[in-house]
């Protein structure tokens, strides 16, 4: 099944539902970062948090940045999720492996951590983007992003995210997200309801396990609410906007006397994609001619001022 979501209503739109299936991203993201069974299951479940988080938003350019920092050993993790479907992320210590947690389940919680925080920013499109910091409630991930929705955007909110991984690779992984709109917000039997389907649920993979597509997985929640299912299903990708001329930009950066340097002691740089992995090599003769760019530069600054003087 591909990577997609789909969104929905309820409840004569007082209800807001968003499902996600990021199995083959997540995927890659394993393969691209050799991800760990736990690193995988923390950055998968983050991946499609996002997805989740940044499908509220207006513009098609918005993206939100999720910054999770705890004191466990996974050294935090960072993703950036677009509303054009695109997704990326690294984890700081990818090959952190950890024993099952009492429920025989991958211990995503003590890899990052119960006490640190989520940061995240919201990127409209334009203007400034809006930041907010929340505590760390479990390091479960979907109960601290949970725990964001609702502290700071005040949305009663329900968010499911998992994924299963085995020695064959990422098998399932997605999420849902429900979420009570203002003008059901009063209703508190519809809420309890909610919240009684959502804990009823044995996790979101063993679903997609079982065959069950999203639209199945919003019947069984919200069937009997008078589900409307939007038409448009979008695709998922994991992708990252890197490239080699962005590299050369950056190195510009350092300046003639350290890219000399780079030139005189390693005859060239090497630049990693921490997003994606992807390593790009420049040669000496590209930092030759990023030297030739900042000498033209220069030149052309110095005849700007004595114009003007």
């Amino acid at each position: 099944m591909a990577d997609q979501l789909i969104r929905a209503t309820a409840a004569d739109g007082g209800i807001r539902a968003v499902g996600v299936i990021t199995t083959r991203l997540t995927e890659e993201a394993r393969k691209r970062h050799k991800l760990s069974y736990v690193a995988t299951a923390a950055l998968g479940r983050t991946m499609a948090g996002g997805l989740l988080l940044v499908s509220s938003m207006k513009r098609p350019e918005s993206r939100i940045n999720i910054q999770i920092q705890g004191d466990g050993p996974l050294g935090g993790l960072v993703v950036d999720a677009g509303l054009d479907g695109t997704v990326r992320g690294y984890v700081g210590n990818p090959e952190i492996e950890l024993a099952p947690n009492a429920d025989d389940k991958l211990d995503v919680g003590r890899a990052v951590g119960k006490n640190g925080y989520v940061y995240i920013v919201r990127d409209v499109g334009y203007g400034y983007p809006y930041s907010s910091t929340v505590q760390l409630v479990s390091g479960e991930i979907g109960d601290d992003l949970t725990h964001y929705l609702v502290s700071s955007e005040q949305t009663p909110s329900a968010l499911v995210l998992g994924v299963f991984v085995d020695k064959e690779g990422v098998q399932a992984a997605g999420g849902l997200l429900l979420q009570i709109l203002p003008k059901a917000a009063t209703d508190l039997a519809l809420i309890e309801l909610l919240e009684s389907r959502i804990g009823a649920l044995s996790g979101f993979t063993p679903l997609l396990r079982a065959s069950q597509t999203l639209p199945n997985i919003f019947e069984q929640l919200l069937g009997d609410l008078g589900l409307n299912i939007l038409p448009e299903t979008q695709l998922l990708q994991f992708h990252c906007g890197c490239s080699f001329e962005r590299v050369l930009g950056g190195l510009k950066m350092f300046g003639q006397a350290e890219l000399r340097d780079m030139i005189q002691k390693d005859s060239g740089a090497e630049a990693k994609c921490e997003f994606c992995g992807q390593t790009y090599h420049a040669t000496k003769e590209n930092l030759h001619e990023l030297i030739r760019d900042l000498n033209q530069d220069e030149d052309q600054l110095s005849e700007k001022i004595g114009k003007v003087f």
